[in-house]
């Protein structure tokens, strides 16, 4: 076995990888760069090595910076993670030549699975079920709606080199084939050297389902059952699950050896992850092969009970796998969510800078009546106070739990939601709060269409309903008596005028545009339990009795209600009046105002401030780098119009024009990295 490995790769799942070679007993090695001194994966490592400029091109993609980073710290082994370097053929053989040991499948596997069109070749000649399609390289976008028009439309355009939901498009018609051809050439162009380009049938209905397999040097394969992918934004995996609620077991078991048949064809050795399109009657075909270790693993891992990252590096060095396929097992449910830096309400932009607060839910792992690990895990590369810079993908952390069946994994994902503690940058939680809502979700009755159809208009607060909005209200009433409580026990008040703690109160909730919703409260029979405060509550003819252990001025907010538990955030002074308390639960988030009967008849006197026009300015919705600015002083630009360009977190994201108008100004300039709502440019 190894003593030492490196491992190329940052974030979340470098920190992962150094959890799994701790608990063997081997040390480990981070490389890192500039924008990465002060990561978590760094502080984790025994060793770190510095290896470039923040850009990745510039540090995680120099094969040569981490074989001399491997040499200097004495390390036998790479682990490359997902990303950068994990499918990059040279660099495996690389390794290989250099007599480091890499920690992922050969680089014959690699090759032959990392070329879409040649993979589809082998899946051919391995009678696993493949996609019509044409798949050799097209020669140019009039080629593309000939084969297209062959095929039968709806087809899908994809480059062969793609990855990431990059160099995909999917064509309805002719025009669309065109246009679609020479988009996805361009981005695979840029995003990987490689323009060729094959075209497919696109199923109707498809699921997203993988298997995952694991293969070692003696010849043995074995699949570890499926994952459910098909929630999926912009072809962005945004919830996996483990099983799919979709699939029989017979379509289970033939997609399985169908994988592992796959996997001998190229003598596999390691884990990989074989996906597959699913029809709507269980028609599955071969989408492609990841040879690496994928962002979703932790739901096998909690199904079946295996760490992948060991067996990964145990077959790496030599060993032959443990089990085999009869000894796999399939235990409960588990689900994760993608927890991204992102502004669901701001059509997902990225969303970079400093965590001032995060504070994922409480890990837990307890045994169930039938032995099973159940409970929460957070995978996360980053901590409270650190940056997340705008050089890498958005991910913030992996939430998983794991439940005794699909409907307690999805209580359990909720409630976990509900506690996660991110302050300094936006995340996509409440758009996760909706979809784990969603009646289609719940029944299992969706496909890889599912957000594009239910939230074709992007995503607003609407979409997150509370089932029971007054538990909001009651909670800003209850937790408002709770502040009066203290403060009504400090000492050294003035006399005749100490602070008094009532009963009858007034709750707003504060709307847009002065559009405000007023309730009447009644909070009584505040009474002290050991430390849980409890209270009765009466708002809109319903009465709600709560309790809570919360210190005041935390932001998570546990307790019970009616005798259910829950999981809130509180805060105040954090929306747009400094006196209101923010109530967020289940996605849902209002603002209110706990006022005495007097002080909301006075509020209601005070006059609605409308915010000022900035309708003249082009600002920037995030934070990010100003590659171009597309207009100059002058020019008339008409609605939907480009304006500019801003990078950020690896994507391109282009400003239009809301309206027509004529440019003034030019107030930032090309290459300067911007702040949220910055100036871009004024008109006149």
């Amino acid at each position: 076995m190894f003593t030492k490995i490196l491992i190329a790769n940052r974030g979340e799942i470098a920190c992962r990888v150094i959890a799994t070679a701790k608990k063997m007993g081997i040390a480990t090695v981070a490389v890192y760069s500039d924008a990465d001194k002060e990561a978590r994966h760094v502080k984790l490592a025994d060793e770190a090595v510095h290896i470039g400029a923040a850009p990745s091109r510039e540090s995680y993609l120099l094969a040569d910076k981490i074989i001399e980073a491997c040499k200097q710290t004495g390390a036998q082994a790479v682990h490359p993670g997902y990303g950068f370097l994990s499918e990059n053929e040279a660099f495996a053989k690389r390794c290989e030549d250099e007599g480091i040991a890499f920690i992922g499948p050969k680089a014959f596997s690699i090759a032959a699975m990392g070329d879409k069109i040649a993979s589809k070749k082998l899946a051919l000649e391995a009678k696993v079920n493949t996609i019509p399609g044409y798949n050799d390289a097209i020669a140019g976008p009039e080629q593309a709606v000939e084969i297209a028009k062959g095929i039968g439309y709806p087809v899908m355009i994809k480059a062969s080199a793609g990855g990431g939901g990059k160099g995909l498009r999917v064509a309805f018609n002719d025009k669309e084939a065109f246009e679609g051809f020479a988009s996805c050439q361009n981005e695979a162009r840029n995003s990987f050297g490689d323009d060729r380009i094959f075209i497919e049938k696109f199923v109707q209905e498809p699921r997203h389902i993988e298997i995952q397999v694991l293969g070692d040097s003696h010849g043995n394969v074995i699949y570890l059952n499926e994952r459910e992918c098909s929630i999926q934004r912009r072809h962005q995996k945004v919830i996996e699950e483990a099983p799919s609620p979709f699939i029989s077991d017979a379509t289970r078991k033939a997609m399985g050896e169908q994988a592992v048949q796959l996997a001998k064809a190229v003598k596999y050795q390691s884990a990989g992850t074989v996906e597959f399109v699913v029809g709507k009657d269980q028609d599955f075909y071969f989408l492609e092969m990841n040879t690496r270790l994928q962002v979703e693993h932790p739901v096998t891992e909690c199904i079946t009970g295996l760490d992948l990252v060991e067996l990964m590096i145990r077959v790496a060095a030599g060993e032959a796998l443990p089990l085999t396929q009869a000894d796999v097992k399939r235990d409960g449910w588990a689900i994760e969510c993608r927890i991204n830096a992102e502004d669901p309400f701001r059509n997902f932009l990225p969303s970079t800078g400093r965590l001032v607060r995060f504070q994922p839910p409480e890990e837990s792992m307890f045994q169930s009546d039938t032995s099973k690990k159940l409970g929460v895990r957070v995978d996360t590369g980053v901590y409270e106070g650190g940056e997340i810079p705008m050089y890498y993908d958005s991910m913030i952390a992996k939430l998983i739990v794991h439940g005794t069946d699909r409907n307690d994994a999805i209580t359990k994902m909720r409630a976990a939601l509900n506690g996660f503690v991110i302050r300094g940058i936006s995340s996509n939680i409440p758009f996760q709060a909706a979809l784990l809502a969603h009646p289609r979700f719940v029944t299992g009755d969706f496909n890889t269409g599912f957000i594009a159809e239910n939230y074709s208009k992007g995503f607003a607060a609407e979409d997150v309903p509370h089932d029971d909005p007054l538990f909001l209200v009651a909670l800003a009433a209850y937790m408002n008596r709770r502040y009066r409580a203290r403060a009504s026990g400090i000492s050294g008040q003035l006399a005749g005028h100490e602070v008094k703690v009532g009963e009858e109160f007034v709750v707003i909730v504060l709307g847009a545009e002065g559009q405000n919703q007023q309730h009447e409260v009644t909070v009584t029979d505040f009474e002290i339990d050991g430390k849980s405060l409890s209270s009765a509550v009466s708002v809109g003819g319903k009465s709600y009795q709560i309790s809570s252990m919360a210190t005041l001025g935390q932001i998570r907010v546990q307790g019970a209600c009616n005798g259910q538990g829950f999981t809130a955030q509180v805060e105040r002074g954090v929306g747009k009046n400094p006196l209101a308390l923010r109530i967020a639960h289940n996605g849902t988030q209002i603002d209110a105002l706990v006022l005495s009967p007097l002080g909301a008849r006075l509020h209601k006197l005070m006059p609605f401030k409308a915010p000022p026009d900035l309708s003249r300015f082009l600002l920037s919705p995030m934070p990010g780098l100003l590659v171009d600015v597309a207009v100059q002083p002058g020019q008339k630009v008409q609605a939907g119009e480009k304006l500019a360009v801003i990078e950020a977190m690896k994507m391109e994201n282009i400003l239009f024009a809301a309206q027509d108008g004529v440019v003034g100004k030019i107030v930032a300039g090309k290459g300067e990295s911007l702040a949220v709502d910055q100036v871009i440019l004024e008109f006149q």
